[in-house]
């Protein structure tokens, strides 16, 4: 499939409740759908980490829990394990923007790099205010005479969950070459990609020492980029039309088919039957991703692509709508900010008022989630508030360096990924350290720096489209 490249090529106005309109050449600019799956995925996200954690608190000691522990849990994780959704919506929303750009300013590595540039520092800037606030922040806890453990965890939380940040600048990095590779092969390279993480999964678990074997794990962080980059690269099928098709009872049947072949995954392969992490478990679905993500995101993706039109219809009152829009806007601030809210809660409850999580599920529990959810809610909306005009959408650039663009973001990638893995404090879960949270921090910044290249007016913006073809 060709793509335009006029400069007179315009999207066309969407129309409420329905995916705007679009040329055979360049998929769909704007969906409706897409918009509110990847907002109900971060909200879920969000009330799912909040609604885990079995906390208390002695002698200066927090102890940690998961609800979804208890019996028969696990078949929540099913429905409520929604990054595949993310993922997928991630990869859609991209792929219009990406081809939108391609219409106003031509295809080309320069347009891409331009537009790889906004997108990932649109990812970054919102870390720069949690780093500058939590790399001090637990030093000055502990002086002021807060145990060290309980301040240890929560510094780790609070950066623990910026994985998603550092996959996601990935596939973001693999936009281009992945529409290029959508054009030409037609979902063929999602199989692929789906065929290599089964692949990693049975050396794994065959010949690198299966569940709990460090090689074996090692080797598991392959499918990082095999997992993700298949869900993505099916938002980027949907984007140029080629899930049109599952609708009504065919996006039932394929939804059972995936559910059935994670049930069958489960039952007599090595995977647990939680799809996040567990305390305790030998092994996680999520840490590495496994390919039973993939069948059980085949399940999400056809119990949703079905109520599509429902959605739509849903999404097109005018309530919905604006919510939908106030919060596409703030979406990285929440998700970054939802677990700090979370330590904060936590902190002023369990140790500053001594009040344990009860047995969850119980009678106690649930009356006691009603509170605990608007204190959080209350506080993210607060930080939101403070934080968020830290998220802005980058004027349009119109050329970048493609060296430099790759350069910054694998900073940014590299800094996100060791603020997962040592938080903002803690190495060991005992003591703080600032050096690696500090060059975790400091990469984010440099890479965000290097991403701030030249903006581009609207109007010298045709003139530099001219070049770009010249």
């Amino acid at each position: 499939m060709s793509i335009a490249t006029t400069p007179s090529a315009a999207p066309a106005a969407a129309t409420p409740g329905r995916t705007s309109p679009a040329t055979a050449s360049t998929g769909r600019y704007r969906d409706q759908f897409i918009d509110v799956l990847r907002v109900a995925a971060i909200v879920a996200v969000v009330a799912q980490h909040w609604l885990m954690p079995v906390l208390s608190y002695d002698n200066g000691r927090l102890s940690a829990g998961n609800a979804l522990t208890t019996d028969g849990a696990w078949a929540i994780t099913w429905i409520s394990q929604v990054m595949p959704l993310v993922f997928f919506a991630g990869g859609a929303a991209a792929a219009m923007s990406l081809r939108r750009r391609y219409v106003r300013l031509g295809q080309g590595p320069a347009t891409s790099s331009a537009w790889l540039a906004d997108r990932v520092r649109r990812l970054s800037l919102p870390v720069l205010p949690l780093a500058a606030v939590w790399l001090p922040l637990p030093h000055l806890l502990t002086w002021l005479g807060v145990p060290v453990q309980p301040v240890a965890a929560g510094a780790h939380v609070a950066g623990q969950l910026l994985w998603f940040l550092a996959a996601y600048v990935l596939v973001t990095a693999l936009t281009a070459p992945a529409l290029r590779a959508h054009d030409r092969w037609r979902g063929a390279e999602m199989v692929i990609l789906a065929a290599g993480a089964v692949a990693v999964d049975v050396v794994r678990f065959t010949v690198a020492g299966g569940a709990g074997g460090t090689s074996a794990d090692v080797l598991g962080y392959v499918n990082v980029v095999f997992v993700w980059a298949a869900i993505y690269q099916a938002g980027i099928m949907y984007a140029s039309g080629g899930l049109d098709r599952l609708r009504g009872r065919t996006a039932w049947l394929t939804a059972a088919a995936g559910y059935g072949v994670a049930a069958l995954m489960v039952a007599f392969g090595p995977y647990p039957a939680s799809m996040i992490g567990m305390p305790g478990a030998p092994m996680s679905n999520m840490n590495p991703p496994t390919a039973v993500l993939l069948a059980v995101a085949v399940g999400q993706l056809g119990l949703a692509l079905a109520l599509r039109r429902g959605i739509e219809r849903w999404a097109s009152s005018a309530p919905v709508a604006h919510a939908v829009t106030v919060l596409s806007r703030r979406l990285m601030t929440i998700y970054v900010w939802h677990t700090p809210a979370l330590v904060a809660v936590a902190g002023v409850a369990v140790i500053g008022l001594g009040i344990d999580t009860p047995a969850p599920f119980s009678e106690p529990w649930r009356e006691q989630m009603g509170w605990w959810l608007l204190s959080l809610f209350a506080v993210l909306a607060v930080l939101t508030q403070v934080f968020g005009r830290y998220e802005r959408s980058p004027s349009p650039t119109a050329h970048a360096r493609p060296g430099r663009v790759v350069a910054a973001s694998t900073l940014v990638g590299l800094g996100l990924l060791t603020l997962t893995l040592t938080g903002f404090g803690p190495l060991d879960g005992q003591t703080l350290q600032l050096g690696a949270p500090l060059a975790g921090s400091l990469a984010v910044v440099v890479g965000t720096a290097l991403l701030r290249i030249h903006q581009v007016p609207g109007s010298v913006a045709l003139e530099e489209h001219g070049r770009l073809k010249a």
